[in-house]
């Protein structure tokens, strides 16, 4: 009993010294605690911990073990780091309820049928909608259809979250802006306008424990291994939330779309079917279209108010200041007009995970319209060109609950955001 007490006076006088306990998130930047992910045991006080996957997973592969955490059942919405809705929640006409700016792995598994017209049957499959994990626990599987990364080679078999994502955490950036995977410890995550900046001693981590140059899973081989660096980017705590009253801005600086190719290598460089310039600086007379357009036939808009995280940006900029100021305001730069110099980028277009349309992107691609006689769906219509087999709530949800009243009643596609001045 005295060898406890003074066990327990010495904890309560380092407490007192040292402040408080802080809790922190799982990751903070870095690897997370080790049994969080790993088990030694199949069960522990009689509960299965482990399923028959590897690398004594808690799951039968690396991104069922990630879903343990990252999917929760009867979430009330969109809360902080969750990016599936479970099964059970998502049927018809429910939509997936995670709104965070990489989008709810969910919409993998809505899959819609429609009529253009009476002899044109139309169909979203649900494996179009974006990056298609393989995580057998929870039903995900691989892309049927690509057998690899479109514009690359990366396997379609072994495609998971930590494909894009280092479990470990070991990334870091330093006091100078150098990148590397050892060095100084990781004193905490970069990846939100509040984290702190790295100093003498230590380092932070990358946005979102994404892998860097030389990455790849142990389940490939270095040839998959990665030659570009995580984007510069942060974004704000409450990332994960509805844009009814106000958009939610991810301070996206540089490097996502040299990112992006680890994987899509020639994606949008012209050797392909998709040619759209990426990165590509939006320079003065796209900025300007950017400012300007506020909905179809209505070109008022101002630098100030400009910015829809609908069709986001990089500001072109690797100052960390500057963008952790930019995400609680919308003009198209920085606070500082001469810092940056805006691009279009990958996820201008695209969401990272997956999203309501197909090819995971922010708005509907396939339509002349994305708003239609004021409402995004033809929801109880025998044709739907416009609503595509949507509901009103799935369309709304897939525009992040940005209300149809917000653009024209017969909104046309939001490449006009960029290209307002060109002909319809």
């Amino acid at each position: 009993m005295k060898i406890r007490t003074a066990f327990a006076l010495a904890a309560l006088a380092a407490a007192l010294i040292t402040g408080p306990t802080v809790v922190r998130a799982f990751h903070d930047g870095g690897v997370g605690a080790c049994d969080g992910c790993h088990s030694i045991h199949s069960y522990e006080n009689g509960v299965m911990t482990r399923m028959a996957g590897s690398f004594l997973l808690k799951g039968s592969d690396s991104s069922s073990t990630c879903l343990n955490c990252h999917e929760q059942r009867n979430d009330p919405g969109p809360t902080s780091y969750h990016v599936s809705t479970p099964d059970v929640e998502m049927f018809f006409p429910n939509p997936p309820k995670q709104l965070s700016p990489g989008g709810d792995f969910g919409w993998l598994k809505k899959s819609y049928n429609w009529l253009n017209a009476p002899a044109q049957p139309a169909a979203s499959p649900g494996e179009r909608h974006g990056h298609n994990i393989v995580a057998y626990d929870y039903g995900y599987m691989q892309d049927a259809r690509n057998v690899v990364a479109p514009g690359g080679t990366y396997p379609s078999a072994s495609l998971t979250c930590t494909s894009c994502h280092d479990p470990h955490g070991t990334y870091r950036r330093s006091l100078g802006g150098l990148i590397t995977r050892g060095g100084q410890p990781i004193m905490d995550s970069a990846s939100y306008s509040t984290s702190p900046d790295p100093d003498i001693k230590h380092a932070v981590g990358v946005y979102r424990l994404l892998g860097g140059n030389g990455y790849y899973p142990r389940a490939l081989n270095a040839g998959y291994a990665f030659l570009a660096n995580p984007q510069v980017a942060v974004a704000a705590p409450a990332y994960n939330s509805s844009e009814t009253n106000a958009v939610t801005r991810i301070g996206y600086g540089a490097g996502m779309t040299e990112w992006c190719r680890n994987c899509h290598a020639n994606i949008h460089k012209g050797t392909d079917a998709i040619t759209h310039p990426s990165p590509s600086a939006l320079g003065t007379t796209i900025t300007a279209y950017y400012n300007s357009y506020v909905k179809t036939g209505d070109l008022t808009g101002i630098e100030d108010t400009a910015y829809w995280s609908l069709v986001p940006f990089e500001i072109g900029t690797d100052n960390y200041t500057t963008l952790k100021m930019i995400v609680t305001n919308t003009p198209t730069r920085g606070p500082d007009p001469v810092d940056g110099n805006p691009a279009v980028m990958c996820l201008s277009c695209h969401r990272a995970h997956a999203s309501g349309w197909d090819a995971g992107t922010r708005w509907n691609t396939k339509t002349q319209d994305i708003v239609f006689n004021g409402n995004y769906s033809q929801e109880g219509q025998i044709y739907q060109p416009y609503g595509q087999g949507r509901t009103e709530a799935e369309a709304l949800q897939a525009y992040y609950q940005t209300p149809a009243a917000r653009f024209n009643a017969l909104e046309q596609s939001f490449c006009f955001k960029c290209h307002s001045k060109l002909p319809p």
